[in-house]
């Protein structure tokens, strides 16, 4: 089958100079642009993409569940289906708080896996009916919500989960040695200006995600996983200060 090739909307979002810069959001101006944002913001993005749909395959069985939560635009989805076009029967749930980033996901799925049913829901995580599963996809996400909903968040996606399902946790990191924060910090800088971003816009995008994105310890992350009743967690990559877990509900890895 062959797809038409869609231009990818270039993000300027921030190439101008703003008075007064709200809070950022995932509204209709940042879903038109999504797809290069980022591919210019965030290291390792598509190697973590890449290696859901392998997850999947390993982890998923026919008739088997999976949940994409902060899906956006549905990039997670569509590699762990294209992973997945042996099995005939599985059920795939992206759910996003955005109506904007939903309806462009939805777009780009009936494009992409015209065969493949899914799911799409305009749904808060924290308080989403999760029905039994075999893998969740949180990428990125968790990074958005107030830190005291972070624990009772995956200790209800620990509860959805079947025995020996996996969970993938991506998020952007801080350190505890304050050089490495600081020289990782400006390495992320540099990518972004590699990639284009001009120092205005690196400036404005910070700001506007101050207040918005809170990022932890990949140790904090790991306790948590552990105290949501995960035996096996492991920290599986890292670019610059943006990381990945994997953990197992059951201990078989």
């Amino acid at each position: 089958m062959t797809t038409s090739k869609k231009r990818v909307r270039r993000d300027a979002l921030f190439a101008h100079p703003q008075d007064e810069l709200a809070s950022f959001s995932f509204d209709e101006e940042v879903a038109r642009v999504f797809p290069d944002m980022i591919k210019r913001s965030v290291p390792g993005y598509s190697q973590i993409l890449g290696m859901a749909g392998v997850i999947a395959r390993r982890y998923v069985p026919e008739g088997g569940r999976i949940y994409d939560l902060g899906a956006s635009l549905g990039a997670s989805t569509l590699s762990v289906a294209q992973q997945l076009d042996h099995l005939e029967r599985v059920q795939i749930h992206a759910v996003d708080t955005s109506e904007a980033m939903n309806e462009r996901c939805r777009q780009l799925l009936d494009q992409e896996l015209p065969q493949r049913e899914v799911e799409i829901q305009c749904a808060d995580i924290r308080t989403l009916d999760y029905q039994p599963c075999d893998l969740i996809l949180i990428n990125f996400t968790l990074q958005f919500l107030p830190l005291a909903d972070r624990q009772p968040l995956l200790d209800r996606l620990f509860a959805a989960l079947r025995p020996g399902g996996a969970l993938l946790l991506s998020e952007k990191i801080h350190f505890e040695d304050s050089r490495q924060s600081q020289l990782l910090y400006e390495l992320h800088h540099d990518f972004k200006r590699a990639n284009g971003y001009s120092d205005m816009e690196i400036s404005q995008k910070r700001t506007a995600l101050e207040d918005v994105l809170r990022t932890e310890l990949a140790s904090t992350h790991l306790e948590r996983l552990e105290k949501a009743g995960f035996d096996f967690a492991t920290q599986w990559f890292q670019y610059l200060n943006f990381t990945s877990f994997l953990a197992i509900k059951g201990g078989e890895a």
